[in-house]
């Protein structure tokens, strides 16, 4: 993809080359001609470069000879990489000099009058100095080679001559690489840029099932029938086989979901196995199904996991998914089932596979279901489905081409989905014809027949977004996609770079249009619908590494004394290792490392990292190493000069060097989970760093925080208990681009101020979820009651705010007074421990979901809390109150006695209520009756033993029902027995 890192170069060579490292050039005469000559050069090759990508993709697929075309790409690609890190290099070396207080153009000014018999002297700042030779392309014909020059700057000095002789030897490579391309009568492709596709929804929701409801009638069928078995005995096995592409997980999809089956299994547990089948990952896959705690064992060894299996399973009745099965050998399979004949009678297991040998492996080959490809009815369906949802209008005028695709499609949902995807951006019958007509369709030598429908929506994405798409390949297969990180990751590849646009924006916009157009599945959404994570389809997996095999690497460790190494090919800028056990230079030569800009791992336990690998990363952006149980981070680290995005989360090391300091280009710092962190870096350099995540590292310290004035993302801050220096509320202070999500630690240290907390700014930061978590381990916790309370009024948060939590304040009676003018929340979590009354919360029209918990003195909820008062009660206009609550609890309210009742008819109590938790509020003697005309689904009532009384007749009742309940025992159950869901009980 030369093409979206050419277009990034010329931004740079434009907006930052010419404007901020030209000046400083401008003393190395000759360099303002360079690079004009590279910027003319990058635009002359720009315009044939679609073409040459296109010879190249089709040679690879044996269609033409493109040799000759793939060497000259490759050597493109391979300066303009060379031609980013230099670029890149001037770059810090300017940040290095702004953080150090010097002005670098200054500290070469040639005064007047100083050339004295053809030497150039400067001002001297120093006793002693140096002469420095300049090349001669260079150098000024009435100048000698000659700069005399003070001690102190010569390092800046020779740094500089080093960049402008690169700068003269990339130019000179450039110029031939731009002649070379009439050889190969390129076609010139540059045109107008596309214009923006319609707005979607974010991914496409596919709410029914086209043309399998047989299969799924049969499947569910084989799965109830308490009469089916295996003939050894143990859980009957059903594998469905089929091409790739033709639905066998969805099809999987639908039967796990569907409500007989939920009702069925005590568990369920679904696992994605992929290529190579590893019994150690799918053992830990199956544990964290069944283990809410997920108490997995940490061993390299099978038989702890299969013991585990065993223990969790005995006597449970379980549907177990295995999705995409291919190459189990015959032993794996006979370890891995071993446990799983613990199981009840009734026990299933799904395998989805492409192969029918896997079925012969597993013994199931008389229970093997076979899925064909869709009728062209179905078909059809499924593509106008996709094709024209929200432009049902626009049928009739592309009704004719619509069997064409139909008949492309051959029956397989995923080709239908794709190129559905693709056609509801075509606007016209030119577009429609110009992709029937497209030349992809006649490759022949071809991997899979659903590559060819696959690449045209590939192609019809703009160069920049297909890079982003492509960088996903470095993700194994079946990989739970977190969108976030994702976003994190492009930006560090500078995949996102735009002039006066915001890369997080950036990011998200390339996201939706990639998920629009199909190329992901299996969202994954908040409580506010928005998507979190993702998959991607195994066959796109195949494609993207189809489509990067020159530049992508991805390595799987099969044994512990494996050496592996790199392809001597200098093409390979991203690596992923997986499933490695040991330290890094005794699986993995670092002679080819040198041009990686990605190293990341999954699933690998490395326990130590050699320096010298380290040092061999030199031009990487992209670096991994988190889970994988690293107990020293080596301080080398810190002087890879291009590193954006470098995660160490869930690792075991005590503390960080300080050169990670140094880091001056890193953009994303993972530290998630490092409960042993003790110490961190001085942050202070980082002044490009822009998401912090720290949550878990909770005795992490770290100075410098208040400096980061680019940071966006700050998940935790650690309210420090025992120093003045660093950890005040007020180093938050400048940090004004912060957004998203933040939890505050610890406020009721003892260190903590109004004025510090007034000083923290929080209503200026435009963060849509907060947590104010006063809890403190410290003994020296505030015990003046008004100093927590005017805490929690000082950190007044921004008005956007969609979700509080407050925990652990004790220091307050009432909520903070500006809780009521926070008008788009929507959850809410209180936990005041001397809260005597609550506002009027009904009046917030968007809230959701509202927890209460943990007073000490509350003892009535009263109208108020409605919103309602009695006067407006009895007006003639209907009144709301908690217009969009679903959920709401109360627990462990020790001297609550009464909620007050409303009786009104003009008033709507909570017309959205659709679940209630009361846990151990033993003094409530009922409950309002207004709650039993809300459309309740689900009412828990734990612990509480005067509501047991009151609505079951017994105090020490322990009856839990889910669905079916028995008959009423007294009026108050009659009350509440319309509710779908009901548990009534006691919690151990």
């Amino acid at each position: 993809m030369a093409e979206t890192l050419i277009n990034l170069l010329l931004e740079r060579l434009a907006s930052v080359t010419v404007n901020r490292i030209g000046r400083e050039l401008q003393l190395v005469i000759g360099v303002d001609d360079e690079v004009a000559n590279l910027s003319r050069n990058l635009r002359l090759i720009t315009n044939v470069l679609q073409d040459a990508e296109r010879q190249v993709t089709e040679a690879s697929m044996g269609e033409v000879t493109g040799a000759s075309v793939g060497d000259w790409l490759n050597e493109l690609n391979q300066v303009s990489h060379e031609m980013d890190d230099v670029l890149d290099e001037w770059c810090t070396e300017i940040l290095k000099h702004e953080q150090e207080g010097v002005n670098p153009t200054e500290a070469l000014e040639i005064p007047e009058g100083s050339n004295k018999g053809g030497i150039i002297e400067t001002a001297p700042r120093t006793k002693e100095k140096v002469c420095l030779p300049l090349p001669s392309c260079f150098s000024c014909c009435r100048v000698k080679q000659v700069v005399r020059l003070p001690v102190n700057i010569v390092r800046r000095v020779v740094h500089r001559r080093d960049i402008a002789v690169k700068i003269q030897s990339l130019n000179e490579k450039l110029t031939r690489i731009a002649n070379e391309r009439q050889r190969y009568n390129f076609q010139d492709t540059k045109e107008a840029p596309k214009p923006p596709p319609r707005q979607l929804t974010s991914s496409l929701v596919i709410d029914k099932s086209f043309g399998r409801k047989t299969e799924k009638d049969l499947l569910v069928g084989k799965l109830l029938d308490e009469s089916s078995s295996h003939k050894r005995g143990g859980p009957l096995i059903i594998p469905i086989i089929g091409l790739g592409g033709i639905g066998r997980t969805t099809l999987c999809q639908l039967v796990y979901n569907d409500d007989m089956v939920n009702t069925y299994f005590d568990k369920k547990i679904w696992v994605c196995v992929s290529d190579p089948f590893e019994e150690i990952k799918i053992a830990k896959a199956i544990i964290e199904g069944l283990d809410n705690v997920n108490n997995t064992p940490n061993s390299n060894q099978l038989d702890p996991f299969m013991v585990r299996i065993k223990e969790l399973i005995k006597g449970k009745k379980f549907l177990l998914v295995l999705d995409d099965v291919w190459n189990p050998n015959s032993s794996q399979w006979n370890e891995l089932i071993k446990p799983l004949l613990e199981g009840a009678t009734g026990s299933r297991i799904l395998v989805t596979t492409r192969k029918e040998e896997v079925a012969q492996v597993m013994g199931a080959t008389n229970q093997m279901i076979h899925l064909k490809a869709l009728s062209e009815e179905c078909t059809r369906e499924l593509f106008n489905h996709i094709t024209f949802l929200d432009r049902e209008d626009e049928f009739e005028k592309f009704e004719m081409f619509v069997q064409e695709f139909v008949e492309k499609c051959k029956g397989l949902p995923l080709v239908a989905k794709t190129l559905g995807s693709l056609m509801r951006h075509k606007k016209t019958k030119k577009e429609w014809q110009d992709v029937l007509q497209s030349p992809i369709w006649e490759l022949k030598k071809i991997p899979e027949e659903v590559f060819q429908p696959l690449l045209l929506s590939y192609y019809d994405l703009s160069p920049t977004i297909r890079r982003c798409l492509l960088y996903c390949v470095t993700f194994p297969k079946d990989h739970v996609i977190d969108k976030e990180v994702l976003i994190e990751l492009w930006m560090s590849q500078d995949y996102l770079y735009k002039k006066q646009k915001k890369e997080d924006e950036v990011g998200q916009t390339y996201f939706e249009e990639l998920a629009m157009r199909s190329f992901f599945q299996d969202f994954e959404r908040d409580d506010d619908g928005n998507v979190t994570k993702c998959k991607m389809h195994d066959i796109m997996h195949d494609l993207l590494q189809f489509l990067t095999k020159e530049e992508c690497f991805s390595m799987e460790v099969k044994g512990a004394d494996e050496m592996l190494e790199l392809p001597s090919s200098n093409s390979f800028r991203h690596f992923t290792l997986m499933f490695a056990s040991q330290g890094l230079s005794s699986i993995l030569s670092s002679q080819n490392c040198g041009n990686l800009r990605t190293f990341t791992t999954f699933a690998s336990t490395i326990y130590s990292i050699e320096p010298e690998f380290i040092t061999s990363l030199k031009r990487v952006r992209t670096l991994n190493l988190s889970s994988t149980a690293l107990g020293v981070v080596p301080k080398e680290v810190g002087e890879l000069l291009h590193l954006r995005y470098l995660d160490l989360s869930d690792n075991g090391f005590m503390e960080l060097p300080d050169k990670i300091g140094d880091l001056y280009n890193l953009q994303t710092l993972r530290l998630v989970r490092c409960y042993n962190l003790l110490k961190g870096p001085d942050l202070r350099k980082l002044i490009n760093l822009k998401h912090l995540y720290v949550q878990g590292s909770l005795r992490l310290e770290s100075k410098g925080i208040s400096r980061l004035k680019s940071l966006q993302t700050l998940d935790e801050f650690h309210v420090s208990e025992d120093t003045r220096e660093e950890g005040l509320l007020e180093d938050l202070e400048n940090l004004d681009k912060l957004q998203g999500a933040l939890s505050m630690q610890h406020l009721a240290s003892p260190l903590q101020t109004v004025s510090g907390a007034k000083r923290a700014r929080l209503n200026t930061k435009r963060l849509l979820h907060l947590e104010l978590n006063f809890r403190c381990d410290c003994r020296r916790r505030i015990r003046r009651g008004e100093a927590e309370g005017a805490i929690l009024n000082a950190l007044k948060p921004h008005p956007d705010l969609e979700s509080l939590s407050i925990l652990g304040c004790r220091g307050a009676t009432s909520t903070p007074t500006w809780l009521m003018s926070l008008p788009n929340l929507k959850r809410l979590t209180l936990y005041i421990r001397y809260l005597e009354d609550l506002p009027a919360l009904g009046t917030l029209s968007f809230l959701e979901s509202l927890d209460i918990k943990m007073t000490d003195k509350l003892q009535k909820v009263g109208v108020e809390f409605l919103g309602i008062n009695r006067i407006s009660s009895s007006s003639s206009s209907e009144v709301i109150s908690f217009p969009k609550l679903k959920h709401l609890t109360f627990s462990f309210m020790d001297e609550w006695k009464e909620w007050e009742e409303v009786d009104s008819q003009n008033i709507r109590i909570m017309p959205c209520l659709s679940s209630l938790e009361v846990r151990n509020c033993r003094k409530l003697k009922a409950l309002p009756e207004f709650l039993w005309k809300t459309p309740l689904k689900s009412l828990t009532i734990t612990s509480c033993p005067i509501l047991h009384s009151v609505y079951y007749g017994s105090e020490r009742c322990h009856w839990t029902t889910y669905g079916e309940k028995p008959a009423p025992i007294n009026e108050g159950f009659n009350k509440i027995s319309h509710i779908p869901e009901i548990r009534i009980g006691y919690e151990f």
